[in-house]
């Protein structure tokens, strides 16, 4: 152990021989020898964790590998990482929107800026090759690559490259296969349209989710009339001041019957870590107010209809709330408290502004930003879109140069005016037509609750979250695939015999959240997009799993391709019987999303977002389902007028057990599926039947009434 420069590794069980080792060479080190001679270093390390210690031993030998890279001991990485598939890593900030990148251990610049083995290097301005989004290697796919064969083929090719991030896409390469889903799906719907002006549906895609059988759509249909392609979206060409959206009416409506509710706004709270410069935050904010006119819009009155006010200039600045002098634990409950302050100030729509921005100073080098917007100016998408041109614009500002964003060709004002003119008439129609058909005689959900319905919704809620283990995720993705659907189809089947379960009703009708940016023009644009869809799904008949999710796919893919109507103007067409208790259409809400980076790179800063408590809940139920390399969390949104935590608790686990037992036998029919968990299968069937009692053995049984 006194040898210089040695390193002891440990092979085996424990840590039999590194424990005393480690002793040994803390007692050297505090002594006068090792004062004499500094030089000598030893590193010991055991390749396995003791068995007290409760972390993986994969994690443990991946830690130990890393300790003796960095020690100087080179490591042939390729073959550390040979036989594992890569996976896809979501970059920034927002489910809706998303670029990605591989996880490549073969590839150089996976070690840019790290100080890795000889051949690394950064690119221009610091960035490594993953920050800026160069082409990944196509990942080991059992389908064998075939190159484009014509020059139909290599368009569409490059359409699939630059939306996958990877440098070269095969001919029969199943898209899902590549790590599309159905939101980039759509969007590569979207950018098909605008490159061979041609309409594909979801569910033409979903039949053959390859290049090959795309090329053979878009050649059948290059040759069909195009009249009935929707017209591209073009900037105002008159002084008058523009419409709301269907949707921002439907919110404007909702202010001026419920004035001063917090219910739409769209909190967010940002931890930033460096050396922050506050000019530049509120130059580079000031930067994004002036590119998207949405930002400077209120709204007015005129004859008796709401327009969008636009101002030409909104500077604003930044209020600085210093909380250095306050205790580590002080300044924690201070943010919570200032963040959820923030969160429900009201805003005023005829006055603005609707985007309010406050900066914490908790010490020199650590600071919390505080963003809240109204849902009638911004969506989820839009937040992801902010948080981007934030990032950009800052490290502009702070070196004195322009920005580097290209000016947005059209802007939210636009889209309201082009839905307006195009969403009417016989387009209209034919998806009011669809939704008409789909939903005609649906009922209520009525699910058990611990208390009864109140009078009218109070939108009291509160929320409670879970995780499915990451082996539970892998099975499920890999059932995903056998079935031709996606993770959510498989998820959303799941829920709904859940409820189905918990109803005893096997006809349901869940609402879902879509982007709506099936239109490339619109993805750069901050505003209010996003619409809600209504799936109604059949389980009569006690179906198979793979039955019912066949119905699913079908109901999915149904709603998808009719997913330009806005929700307002279908409950409008269908004037349900209205009820203050509950919400129209549906009660429960399901969704699933891609987890973002917690972080938006800036050279020198880091960002994440803290999450700011919620107290609020506009449905019965919501289940929100995050898809992350960790595995699948699962968030309860629920009213505290109709359920306790505790039931909410043993739903979640009822939905985990339905999980397990789909995952394991996806044949099987829904009565045969059990979803109570090994704990109460144990108290019904055992506890609750200890009904043996103690009786005087002398008597007649007669005689003991």
């Amino acid at each position: 152990l006194n040898n210089p420069k040695r390193i002891l590794l440990e092979v085996g069980p424990g840590e039999t021989l590194s424990t005393p080792a480690r002793r040994h060479l803390s007692a050297i080190e505090r002594s006068a020898f090792h004062n004499l001679h500094p030089e000598i270093h030893t590193l010991v390390l055991s390749s396995l964790p003791h068995p007290q210690k409760r972390h993986p031993a994969w994690a443990h030998l991946l830690g130990i590998v890393g300790r003796l890279w960095l020690a100087g001991i080179p490591i042939a990485w390729p073959r550390f990482y040979a036989g594992e598939r890569r996976r896809r890593v979501p970059l920034p900030t927002y489910p809706f929107e998303r670029q990605r990148y591989w996880v490549d251990s073969e590839t150089e610049s996976w070690w840019s800026g790290i100080g890795g083995p000889e051949g690394s290097e950064m690119e221009e301005g610091g960035q490594s090759a993953v920050q800026n989004q160069v082409a990944h290697p196509r990942p080991a796919l059992q389908t064998p690559y075939a190159p484009p064969q014509n020059e139909l083929e290599q368009r569409i090719a490059e359409i699939w490259q630059g939306l996958l991030g990877i440098d070269r896409v095969g001919l029969h390469d199943p898209f899902f296969e590549l790590g599309g889903d159905s939101l980039l799906a759509v969007q590569l719907l979207s950018r098909l349209r605008a490159a061979f002006q041609m309409e594909l549906s979801p569910a033409d895609f979903f039949e053959t989710p390859t290049m090959a059988g795309l090329a053979r759509l878009a050649g059948r249909m290059q040759d069909r009339p195009t009249n009935g392609m929707v017209p591209p979206i073009s900037p105002r060409t008159t002084p008058d001041p523009p419409p709301l959206s269907f949707s921002q009416e439907r919110l404007w409506f909702l202010d001026q019957l419920e004035s001063g509710s917090p219910f739409y706004h769209l909190p967010a709270a940002i931890h930033i870590q460096g050396r922050l410069d506050p000019t530049a935050v509120e130059d580079a904010l000031n930067q994004i107010v002036r590119r998207h006119e949405v930002l400077r819009t209120t709204f007015a009155t005129v004859d008796g209809r709401p327009v969008q006010v636009i101002a030409p200039e909104w500077g604003f600045s930044i209020p600085v709330i210093d909380l250095c002098s306050l205790s580590e634990r002080e300044r924690e409950a201070e943010v919570k408290r200032l963040a959820a302050e923030e969160a429900q100030r009201l805003f005023h729509l005829e006055k603005g502004p609707l985007l309010r921005v406050s900066l914490l100073h908790l010490e020199e080098q650590e600071h919390v930003l505080l963003l809240t917007m109204h849902h009638i100016i911004s969506d989820g998408w839009s937040l992801g879109i902010l948080l981007r041109e934030f990032a950009a614009l800052y490290q502009e500002s702070a070196a004195g140069r322009p920005s580097p964003l290209p000016e947005l060709p059209i802007q939210y004002a636009d889209y309201a005016c082009w839905q307006r003119q195009w969403l009417s008439g016989e387009v209209l129609e034919r998806p009011l037509a669809y939704w008409k058909r789909q939903l005609q005689g649906a009922a209520a959900l009525a699910l058990p609750t611990d208390r009864p319905r109140p009078a009218v919704q109070t939108y009291r809620g509160s929320t409670y979250t879970f995780a499915l283990p990451i082996a539970l995720t892998e099975s499920l993705r890999g059932l995903s695939r056998q079935q031709g659907m996606t993770l959510f189809m498989t998820l959303l089947v799941a829920f709904q015999v859940l409820l189905s379960r918990y109803s005893g009703q096997e006809d349901l009708c869940i609402g879902t959240p879509v982007a709506n940016r099936s239109r490339s023009e619109i993805e750069p644009l901050i505003g209010f997009f996003a619409n809600t869809l209504v799936l109604r799904t059949d389980l009569s008949g006690d179906p198979a799993f793979v039955e019912l999710a066949k119905r699913v796919r079908e109901v999915v893919l149904g709603a998808q391709a009719h997913q330009d109507l806005p929700f307002e103007k279908l409950v409008e067409a269908l004037q349900p019987v209205r009820d203050l208790s509950y919400t129209p259409l549906f009660q429960v809400m399901f969704s699933l999303q891609r987890a973002h980076l917690e972080t938006v790179e800036i050279p020198g800063l880091g960002l994440r977002r803290i999450e700011i408590e919620n107290r609020y809940a506009r449905f019965d139920l919501t289940l929100d389902m995050t898809e992350s390399e960790g595995g699948l969390t699962g968030s309860f949104e629920y009213s505290t007028d109709l359920f306790n935590e505790e039931t909410i608790v043993r739903m979640a686990e009822h939905y985990r057990t339905l999980l397990e037992e789909i995952a394991a036998h996806p044949e099987a029919r829904l009565s045969d599926l059990p979803m109570l968990t090994e704990a109460e299968r144990y108290q019904v069937l055992v506890e609750w039947n200890a009904t043996e009692a103690g009786y005087p053995q002398d008597r007649c049984i007669h005689q003991l009434f």
